[in-house]
């Protein structure tokens, strides 16, 4: 049986993955990302956000680009980049040359969206959350066959989140689950790991290790691991229904993080409380800076204008 928080948020995708036509790679102009046997997709351009460079990008466009690379073995990273996340990064210059070198940091959290929006003038309608996005690649994942490995959390949450997923989407091939353990792996554990993924022929990996963890694991193991990997976090637990999950209400008003503070409070109240402070200063610091620096670009233009009309 399904769980009804799982039921109520899901959201599928409107490409038909049965037809190949509408599985298109959209093409810019941004960097390629980096790997390895096939030749490297186009990526969605990147947006300083708080000095973290985040992805302009949609569901639609991050699961047909996703699929494909799945589809080749392509082995990339993506992050869903929150503001938490845009802290931790600010605060840890480590952590931020981790997050600089992902292939694609997608905007989770309307808050990041709304600066991205304010500040490069961009018109990004909705966020990209780990959770909808994995729902969506596993629906697109069912319909072309590709096999998900799930890594991370514990046992006990991935067998209900196995139990969701086959319920959802009953042809999904999950090829792998593994719960790590709560420590380092030794040299010998790390080599098993990419191992039984590469062995497993799995095209998409979600991880679920929690925010500066999973980060690592992928960028450590990003020119080793044939796979498209995707550092979800806490949507292992909302998919398993092990957690709650915010109303779509709260969500779209950029509040899910009221609602999980209050559901943990101990846990969390640190990472919101003082951190959502932290990114807002950070935001209002960029904002004040590009209007600045638009002003002077704004008067030499009228200057010019004035200059050519001969007054």
């Amino acid at each position: 049986m399904q769980n009804t928080s799982t039921k109520r948020y899901i959201e599928t995708a409107s490409t038909d993955w049965r037809n190949p036509a509408t599985r298109t790679i959209p093409t810019n102009n941004c960097a390629p990302g980096s790997l390895i046997k096939k030749p490297d997709p186009a990526l969605p351009p990147k947006f300083d956000v708080a000095s973290v460079q985040v992805s302009a990008t949609n569901y639609d466009e991050l699961v047909q680009l996703l699929i494909r690379c799945a589809e080749e073995k392509q082995s990339i990273i993506v992050d869903f980049t929150c503001a938490d996340v845009i802290v931790r990064a600010r605060e840890n210059p480590f952590f931020r040359k981790i997050l600089s070198q992902f292939d694609i940091l997608c905007p989770d959290g309307q808050p990041v969206r709304w600066l991205m929006n304010s500040v490069h003038h961009l018109k990004l309608v909705d966020r990209v959350c780990g959770t909808t996005a994995m729902l969506r690649l596993c629906a697109a994942a069912a319909e072309t066959g590709i096999g998900i490995y799930l890594y991370g959390s514990t046992n006990a949450t991935l067998r209900e989140l196995q139990k969701q997923l086959l319920g959802l989407y009953p042809t999904l091939q999950i090829v792998g689950l593994e719960a790590p353990p709560f420590r380092p792996l030794s040299e010998v554990e790390d080599r098993a790991v990419v191992e039984r993924v590469n062995s497993s022929a799995a095209g998409l990996l979600f991880i679920g290790l929690g925010a500066g963890k999973q980060e690592q694991f992928a960028w450590e193991h990003r020119h080793r691991i044939n796979a498209v990997q995707l550092c979800v976090g806490a949507a292992f637990d909302f998919v398993a229904g092990t957690r709650p999950r915010a109303p779509l209400v709260m969500q779209r008003s950029g509040l899910e993080w009221l609602f999980r503070l209050c559901c943990e409070p101990r846990r969390l109240a640190r990472r919101y409380i003082i951190g959502n402070v932290r990114f807002a200063l950070a935001a209002l610091r960029q904002i004040c800076t590009r209007q600045s620096q638009a002003q002077p670009d704004e008067s030499g233009h009228h200057e010019a204008q004035e200059s050519l009309s001969g007054n």
